[in-house]
């Protein structure tokens, strides 16, 4: 089985100027996948691409920020069973005469993205997907619009052979492009001990961290075990729960019926990831599915050791026994003893982050990601530009030989 592993390389476009390209998501909340691509448009090379913004339903923080900077669309979308999307969505896209639709995840923006596109006549139509599991399962009907689909984007060599072998997605549609951060925005994110002292924190205190949306698949009632076991050899122990989500506040309330409120805080969305994950000793994660989460990459280029499941693409980003641990998904104990081990033994945590930071800096960087889409797109409007214009040459070729019979025969 062969799929498609996106080079850093931008084909030449044809004389358009640059591409209008249209990224289709839900909302813009503060997550994975959207800072992704957040970072992923203000990149884009703007002498060959001009992006653009829609949210189906609201814009969310990220989305404001966007918001300021390129073009947005929001609301097209009233609710699940709302058929209006589709002329609504397809008058934009003709309208703002765009090139390319990037469809990012699953569900109705991957559906209603891919079908507006197509009535609209958008030359270009791929779908980036972030998971492999709930909540971007790809259903039925998502899998029914193939034909029409230019492009899947998986985020790592075995998340591409997932799409394939599992979904069944044609192999020669399947590109592989690898999540990739601002390795630099992490090295240099700030003072260490005066971020923990603005989080009310000794610079001796042993400080472990996720960075994950409270949504079930992340799976935080595992972390919140460990806590407790992490707790029981290392009393001192505080652990920083960043991201918000619908879990919130049944994991809160679950943290004070185990009575690890005091050793947990839960900060919410926040702005300064770089400088959080600078403050922490050891990164962890528990999601029962995943990709290629960024928060590892990002974990690994502040130079931080990372403990996470092994599962989905993980293994690709942390190399058991040298960037950080490896565990088996959905077990308490083997998460809290790697914890332990890494904050008992800091010579060892340094080692593997510093280890991780190289490892990024050589396979996650911003650029090569951006430079992958960038290619993946202009190739395909390259290669059906050049189909067009030779189907129009054949058929004035017809028209010029009908005439030239036409004319014989009169």
């Amino acid at each position: 089985m062969r799929f498609r592993q996106s080079k850093p390389k931008l084909i030449p476009l044809v004389d358009r100027g640059p591409l209008r390209v249209m990224f289709a998501i839900t909302s813009m909340p503060v997550g994975g996948a959207e800072t992704l691509l957040v970072d992923l448009i203000r990149r884009l090379d703007r002498s060959h691409f001009l992006p653009e913004l829609c949210c189906l339903k609201e814009l969310g923080p990220l989305g404001e920020v966007l918001a300021r900077e390129i073009p947005t669309f929001d609301h097209l979308l009233a609710h699940k069973t709302d058929l209006r999307v589709l002329p609504r969505l397809a008058g934009l896209l003709r309208r703002r005469r765009v090139d390319a639709v990037v469809t990012v995840g699953a569900g109705d923006k991957m559906f209603w993205g891919r079908l507006a596109a197509r009535w609209a006549g958008v030359p270009v139509v791929c779908s980036a997907l972030h998971s492999t599991g709930w909540p971007d399962t790809v259903g039925r009907l998502n899998r029914a619009l193939t034909p029409i689909t230019d492009a899947y984007i998986a985020v790592a060599t075995a998340h591409g052979k997932f799409l394939v072998e599992q979904l069944h997605f044609p192999a020669a549609k399947v590109h592989v492009i690898p999540n990739g951060i601002d390795v630099e925005r992490f090295r240099r994110a700030g003072d260490r001990l005066a971020i923990r002292a603005g989080l009310g924190l000794t610079p001796t205190t042993p400080i472990v961290g996720i960075v994950a949306a409270l949504r079930p698949e992340k799976n935080h009632d595992l972390l919140l075990q460990a806590v407790h076991a992490v707790r029981a050899r290392v009393p001192e122990a505080v652990f920083l729960i960043v991201g918000d989500g619908p879990e919130r506040p049944r994991l809160v309330a679950l943290a004070k019926q185990m009575g690890v409120s005091p050793a947990t805080r839960f900060l919410g969305t926040r702005s300064d990831i770089p400088q959080l994950l600078s403050a922490i000793d050891v990164f962890v994660l528990t999601s029962r599915t995943e990709a290629n989460p960024v928060s590892i990459l990002e974990a690994m280029a502040a130079g931080r050791p990372v403990v996470a499941p092994n599962v989905g693409s993980i293994s690709e980003s942390v190399a058991d026994g040298v960037t950080g641990y490896l565990t088996e998904p959905n077990l308490v104990e083997p998460v809290a003893n790697r914890l332990i081990e890494l904050l008992e033994n800091p010579t060892l945590a340094r080692s593997f982050g510093a280890a991780g930071q190289r490892a990024v800096e050589q396979t996650g960087s911003l650029d090569s990601m951006v430079a992958g889409y960038q290619r993946l797109i202009s190739e395909i409007y390259t290669l059906k530009s050049d189909r067009q214009q030779a189907n129009a040459i054949r058929a004035n070729s017809r028209s010029i030989a009908a005439d030239s019979a036409y004319a014989d025969a009169t």
